[in-house]
């Protein structure tokens, strides 16, 4: 069944990456007023760090269960998996970007400045780097999976940007995580 225009497969994944990267950059950059979301008690401001490295972990395990079963020809496990990781991407983006929101801006980095210059924000940039160029790939294949029944989906370049967009998705978690251990675990 088609979901997707198939001629509108690429202005819409072009459009959703345009529109999702303007919040998170604004959001990032303190542009979006703590008003226009709820305020919500401290403890759960403080939860939230805890509960994306979670979701992250789970979205990690999501994607290597997808990758897998469609390398074993099962489409039905391959499809659920990365919609289960999609949909835990967008769980972490509410909570990230619900947090930056309501916070004024990124948590800063508490230890010392050698590890913050020459570690934490090497990996913080090449995380959100990738995080970047993943978001118009993955838009991308998973608009494509829904444009086209699977018997027509490996004549598309599904496959080729899926490859893409889940080894450098899978990147960016583990780089979150390990951003996660430098500012709520070692610091």
């Amino acid at each position: 069944m088609e979901y997707v225009s198939r001629e509108r497969v690429t202005p819409l994944a072009a459009v959703l990456s345009v529109v999702s990267l303007a919040v998170v950059f604004a959001a990032a950059g303190g542009q979006i007023p703590q008003e226009t979301v709820p305020a919500a008690p401290e403890w759960v401001l403080d939860l939230i760090p805890h509960l994306n490295v979670a979701i992250s972990a789970a979205a990690i395990g999501t994607i290597t269960i997808g990758w897998r079963a469609i390398r074993r020809g099962d489409v039905d496990r391959h499809r659920l998996a990365m919609l289960a990781s999609f949909g835990l991407f967008a769980t972490f983006l509410v909570f990230y970007l619900y947090r930056l929101i309501v916070t004024g801006g990124p948590q800063p980095f508490p230890g010392p400045d050698a590890v913050y210059q020459f570690v934490y924000l090497p990996i913080l940039a090449i995380h959100i780097f990738l995080a970047v160029v993943c978001i118009p790939l993955v838009y991308y294949a998973l608009l494509l999976g829904f444009a086209y029944p699977i018997d027509e989906l490996r004549n598309t370049s599904h496959a080729r940007f899926g490859r893409y967009a889940a080894a450098l998705w899978l990147i960016s978690f583990s780089l979150g995580i390990v951003v996660y251990v430098l500012l709520h675990v070692v610091y």
